[in-house]
């Protein structure tokens, strides 16, 4: 099964605003094996709290990935990186990075 395609807008005319980090989240969740499943749900979860709740997938960048990797207890840290990096990835492998910059709306 191929993951969800980001789509910043549910239907034409609805109202616009930016891609949430939430929907990358689920999208994201679907290539996730199940064994990890959970911990890495709690971990991206915890992220976007910190970023905010309902946070704009922009509002990731790295440096807001590592402030927050370094706010979590020493033995988290390196699995939360991991977690980050796979995720970035995904994101910029399937075009969510690229769906959530405004310049690249249609006409």
């Amino acid at each position: 099964m191929s993951p969800m395609p980001p789509t910043p807008w549910p239907a034409p005319g609805a109202p616009r605003g930016p891609l949430r980090l939430g929907l990358a989240i689920q999208a994201f969740m679907d290539g996730v094996s199940t064994p990890r499943r959970g911990r890495v749900k709690v971990l991206l979860d915890a992220f976007d709290t910190f970023l905010g709740g309902v946070a704009p997938l922009l509002a990731y960048t790295p440096l807001t990935g590592e402030q927050w990797c370094r706010g979590l207890p020493p033995a988290v840290q390196p699995e939360a990186r991991e977690v980050l990096m796979e995720f970035r990835a995904f994101l910029r492998d399937h075009g969510w990075l690229d769906a959530a910059r405004p310049v690249n709306l249609f006409d």
